[in-house]
């Protein structure tokens, strides 16, 4: 009975499938998300040259619960960019950065956990109390 040959990994990709790889995946999608934030937020914020009026009503649709978790988004995927953005700089600029980039990814996604968690907690106190009634 033949036995199976191990899987190889094609010559030249260290990141293939591994946790650097994911990193370079979420760091561009987070960087998509923050730039299209940005040009809403720009779009919106000279609406209100054009039209108070209109200005007002497109802030009042930001107001719902929905925004608000939208918002939790937001802020996670600015900090991850920023954390990552920092790892990055470091395998960069660090002669010994490529060899303890992932310790670095880790640290950087136990941050942000710790950063997270209380952050999500506070930003969405107020919204989940008026939800349940108890403002």
């Amino acid at each position: 009975m033949p036995s199976a040959a191990p899987a190889r990994r094609p010559a030249g990709t260290l990141y293939r499938g591994r946790e650097g790889m994911w990193s370079w995946v979420a760091h561009r999608v987070t960087g998509v998300l923050v730039f299209f934030f940005l040009l809403v937020h720009v779009l919106d914020t000279a609406l209100v040259r054009v039209s108070p009026e209109a200005y007002n009503q497109v802030i009042d649709t930001y107001k719902n619960p929905v925004m608000n978790v939208m918002e939790v988004g937001l802020v996670g995927a600015v900090l991850y960019h920023a954390l990552n953005g920092l790892r990055i700089i470091a395998i960069d600029f660090w002669e010994r950065g490529p060899r303890y980039q992932r310790q670095m990814l880790w640290t950087v996604v136990a941050v942000w956990v710790v950063v997270m968690v209380p952050g999500t907690y506070f930003m969405l106190e107020r919204t989940i109390s008026e939800m349940l009634g108890s403002v």
